[in-house]
C-alpha cells in the first residue's frame, strides 16, 4: 500500500467525518458504511495496513487520549463494574465464540478457535461514546464504558498471544495462560506509573509549553514498547500513563493544558476516521480471500453470520446474569450507596457492544502459517472477525440512539447536581480569595499605609465574594435564600481587581509597576482558585467533568494574563 493511498484514505475519512460533525450524525457508522460502498468500485485498490502498525501506532495514542480524559476518581470508584466488563465478559464472550465456532467447524483445534474469539471479544467504545455524549447518558454509563474499553483490550490481547502459542505449540496449559496474564498486568501498570511519574516530573519543571505537549505526544508509543519489551501488557501501560497524567495534570503549567487539547482532539478525529474508514474498505478483499480458498463462501458467510449473533447476545446475558456483582461494595471502595447501574442503564450498556480498532488488527495479525502448517481456517476467522466488527457497528451503532430514547436514559439530574457543586465551589474560592488577599496586608501597609491596605482588602474581598455570589446563585437558585444578602452590597457595584486597586492607589495614572504588582495578585489569586477545584476533587466534593471545565475558566484567565500589555512591557 503506497503512501498516497494512505494519504487519500484519510483525507477522504477526514472528509466524510466533516459532514458528519456538520449534520450531527455518527461519524463512525457513516465511515464505515461509504467505505463498503467505495471498496466496490474496480479501480479502489487493495487496502493492506500491517496489523503491527495499528497495535503499534494507532492503538497507544487513541488509549492513552481517552485515559486522559477519563476521571481516575470515577474510574476507581466503578472499577468493580468496570472489571466485570473488561475482564470477565471478554474472557466469557470469546470462550463461548469459541465454542460455537468450534462445533460449526469440528476439524479446527479449539485453541485456533480461541483466537477467534479473542479477536471479537473486546467492545470499542468510540461510537458508543459519540452516540452517549450526543444523547446526554449519565455520567456513570460513560464511565463504565470507556473503563471497559480501557483495559477489555487488554484481556484480549493477551488471551489472543496465549493461544496463538498454543496453536502453534499444540499445547496450553492453564498455569502458563495465568502467568502470562500476571505477567501483563503487573509489569504493564508498573511501566505505565513509572513512565508518568517521570513525566510529570519533567514538566513540574518545564516552562515551554510546546515541548511539554511533544513529551505528551511520545509518552503513549515509549508506554507501549516499554512494557510489551518486558512481556507486559502495552494496553494497560499506556492505560496506567494515561490516568496518571490525566490525574495529575492541574499540577502542570496551563499552558500545557490548553496546548495539549486540540492536539489530542486532531490525533484522535484523523486515527478514528482512519480506522473505521480501513475496517469498510477491507472487507471486500476479505470476502474475495474466502473465495480463493478452500473453505467455501456459503460456509464461511453462515458460520460469520453465527457468530456476529452469539458475540450480540452474549453480552446482555453475561449483565443479566452477573448484575448482582454490580452492587458490591469492595473493603476500601469509595463507591457511594447507590450509584450501581438502574436496569435501564444496563440494557444500554447491554447493547453498547460495537467492534473497532483491536478487532481489525488482531484478525489481520493472524499469521498465515503456523508451526509450519497453514493456519486452521484462516480466511474464515478473519471473515468473522469482520462480520462481527461491521455488524455490530451498523446493528448496534445504528440502533442505540434509539434504544437510549426508548428507554428514557438520560443526565438531567446530574447536571442540577453539577450547577450546585460549582455553585458551592465558586463560593468557597471567595474564602480562598480571602486569604490571598490577607497576605497582602503587610506589604500593603507599608507600601500605602494600614488605612489604605484595610480599605483595599476591603473592597477587593466584597468585590469577589459579590462576583462569586452571584455565580452562584446563577447556577443554583435554590441557594439564592442562603447566599444572597438582605440588603444590597454596594461593594458589588466596584469595577473589579484593576478599578478597585486604582480607587486606592496613590497614583492617577496606571502605571507598568502598579500594572505588575496586579498582575502578581491576580496569579495568586488563580492559583488559590485551582488549589480549592483540586482539594474539592481530591476529596470527592466536586466531578471531575466540573472540575476541568472551571479549570478551563482559569487556565484562560491565565493565558490572558501572560499576553498583557504588562507582560510584554516587562519582557523588553
Amino acid at each position: 500500500m503506497h503512501s498516497v493511498e494512505v494519504f487519500l484514505l484519510v483525507a477522504g475519512a477526514v472528509a466524510v467525518t466533516a459532514v458528519c460533525r456538520r449534520r450531527g450524525w455518527p461519524g463512525p457508522l457513516v465511515l464505515v458504511a461509504a467505505a463498503i460502498v467505495v471498496s466496490f468500485v474496480p479501480a479502489i485498490p487493495r487496502f493492506e495496513i500491517e496489523p503491527e502498525i495499528l497495535l503499534d501506532f494507532v492503538l497507544p495514542p487513541l488509549l492513552y487520549s481517552a485515559a486522559l480524559s477519563s476521571s481516575y476518581r470515577d474510574f476507581r470508584t466503578s472499577l468493580n463494574s468496570i472489571t466485570r466488563l473488561g475482564v470477565g465478559l471478554v474472557l466469557v464472550s470469546a470462550v463461548v465464540v469459541a465454542l460455537v465456532f468450534w462445533w460449526m467447524e469440528p476439524g479446527v483445534p479449539f485453541l485456533a478457535a480461541l483466537v477467534l474469539g479473542a479477536v471479537v471479544a473486546p467492545p470499542d467504545a468510540v461510537a458508543a461514546a459519540a452516540v452517549g455524549k450526543r444523547l446526554g447518558l449519565p455520567r456513570r454509563v460513560m464511565t463504565l464504558l470507556s473503563g471497559e474499553s480501557l483495559i477489555n483490550d487488554a484481556t484480549s490481547l493477551t488471551l489472543y498471544k496465549v493461544a496463538l502459542a498454543g496453536v502453534a505449540t499444540g499445547a496450553w496449559a492453564l498455569a502458563d495462560g495465568l502467568t502470562i496474564f500476571a505477567l501483563a498486568v503487573g509489569a504493564g501498570v508498573t511501566v505505565g506509573l513509572v513512565i508518568a511519574f517521570v513525566v510529570h516530573m519533567v514538566r513540574l519543571r518545564l516552562d515551554d509549553p510546546v515541548v511539554a505537549s511533544a513529551i505528551g505526544l511520545l509518552t503513549p508509543f515509549a508506554a507501549y514498547w516499554s512494557a510489551e519489551a518486558l512481556a507486559g501488557s502495552g494496553v494497560l501501560a499506556v492505560v496506567a500513563a494515561g490516568l496518571y497524567l490525566g490525574h495529575t495534570s492541574p499540577r502542570a503549567g496551563y499552558a500545557t493544558r490548553l496546548y495539549e487539547e486540540p492536539i489530542w482532539s486532531t490525533v484522535d478525529l484523523l486515527l478514528e476516521a482512519f480506522t473505521f474508514a480501513l475496517i469498510g474498505m477491507q472487507l471486500p478483499w476479505v470476502v474475495r480471500d474466502v473465495i480463493a480458498s478452500d473453505q467455501g463462501l456459503r460456509h464461511g458467510i453462515a458460520v460469520s453470520l453465527l457468530v456476529l449473533v452469539v458475540a450480540i447476545l452474549v453480552r446482555p446475558v453475561y449483565i443479566v446474569v452477573t448484575a448482582r456483582f454490580d452492587h458490591l461494595r469492595l473493603r476500601g471502595s469509595h463507591r457511594p450507596p447507590g450509584d450501581s447501574l438502574s436496569p435501564r442503564e444496563s440494557a444500554v450498556v447491554s447493547w453498547a457492544g460495537m467492534r473497532g480498532v483491536v478487532t481489525l488488527a488482531a484478525a489481520a495479525a493472524i499469521p498465515i502459517t503456523s508451526a509450519g502448517e497453514p493456519f486452521p481456517e484462516r480466511a474464515t476467522i478473519q471473515l468473522a472477525a469482520y462480520t462481527v466488527a461491521i455488524g455490530t457497528l451498523l446493528i448496534q451503532g445504528l440502533t442505540l440512539p434509539w434504544v437510549i430514547r426508548r428507554l428514557g436514559v438520560g443526565s438531567a439530574d446530574e447536571s442540577v447536581q453539577d450547577a450546585a457543586q460549582e455553585a458551592a465551589v465558586r463560593v468557597a474560592t471567595a474564602d480562598a480569595v480571602q486569604e490571598v488577599l490577607e497576605r497582602q496586608r503587610e506589604d500593603w501597609s507599608a507600601h500605602l499605609g494600614p488605612e489604605r491596605a484595610d480599605e483595599l482588602i476591603e473592597r477587593l474581598s466584597g468585590v469577589w465574594r459579590a462576583r462569586a455570589t452571584a455565580a452562584a446563585v446563577m447556577l443554583d437558585p435554590d441557594s439564592a435564600d442562603e447566599l444572597l444578602p438582605d440588603e444590597p452590597d454596594p461593594l458589588a457595584e466596584a469595577s473589579g481587581l484593576t478599578g478597585v486597586m486604582r480607587q486606592v492607589s496613590p497614583s492617577k495614572v496606571p502605571t507598568a509597576e502598579e500594572g505588575l504588582r496586579t498582575q502578581r495578585l491576580r496569579r495568586e489569586i488563580v492559583a488559590a482558585q485551582r488549589e480549592v477545584l483540586m482539594d474539592r476533587r481530591d476529596s470527592g466534593e466536586l466531578d471531575e467533568a466540573v472540575m476541568r471545565r472551571m479549570m478551563r475558566e482559569l487556565d484562560l484567565e491565565d493565558e490572558s494574563l501572560s499576553s498583557s500589555w504588562v507582560t510584554r512591557v516587562q519582557r523588553r
